[in-house]
């Protein structure tokens, strides 16, 4: 009873937690205390360690809470109500682009509108970038170097014109493709770092 009780606490807080992570804290304490999983203190001591662990802090609470009132089965209850309200939703939206983009794809208008929202993307992360170009962050000319390298091979799909069938765009989209870039410039700035 109490994993199903985990899962529906979770399930909610997933569903209706907008706003990020400290938003969903709100709707976690209430069915937390309600239920008597923790007391107060130990609501906020959850919430602490949540906080500086990886991850999102909502799944982080939930894999904690789940833990305590659970153990390991409690956890991944309480991790699965969490994520499935998201996961659910993402699977409906790529599904309803890919049908999209298949029966459109040889329109002009919808080929030029996710080439422009191809280029906003890469506009907005390059501004998310800009801020974070701090001294502290970029120490040293290898930093730099291996940035405008990530940069650069991220941005090749978008700035290089291909058809999608090309093995252009095949090569473009391997040279690009996001694992491959942390995998090979993670390792080249620890190489770098290291000699």
């Amino acid at each position: 009873m109490v994993y199903l009780q985990l899962f529906l606490s979770f399930l909610k807080a997933g569903l209706l937690g907008f706003g990020g992570g400290m938003a969903v804290i709100s709707l976690i304490q209430q069915d937390v205390l309600s239920h008597g999983w923790a007391t107060e203190q130990e609501f906020v001591d959850m919430v602490a360690v949540s906080q500086v662990t990886p991850g999102p802090i909502g799944m982080n609470c939930a894999t904690y809470v789940g833990y305590t009132v659970g153990g390991v089965w409690g956890s991944l209850i309480a991790s699965a109500g969490i994520i499935l309200p998201s996961l659910l939703i993402m699977l409906v939206i790529c599904r309803l682009y890919d049908r999209i983009s298949h029966s459109w794809q040889d329109n002009a208008a919808f080929v030029w509108t996710m080439r422009v929202i191809r280029l906003l993307v890469v506009v907005l992360i390059t501004h998310a970038a800009v801020t974070l170009m701090t001294p502290a962050s970029f120490p040293d000319t290898e930093s730099w170097i291996v940035f405008a390298l990530v940069f650069v091979c991220s941005s090749l799909p978008v700035f290089v014109p291909s058809s999608p069938d090309s093995a252009r765009r095949r090569m473009l989209d391997a040279v690009s493709h996001p694992i491959y870039l942390i995998l090979f410039f993670g390792a080249l700035g620890l190489l770098g770092y290291l000699f």
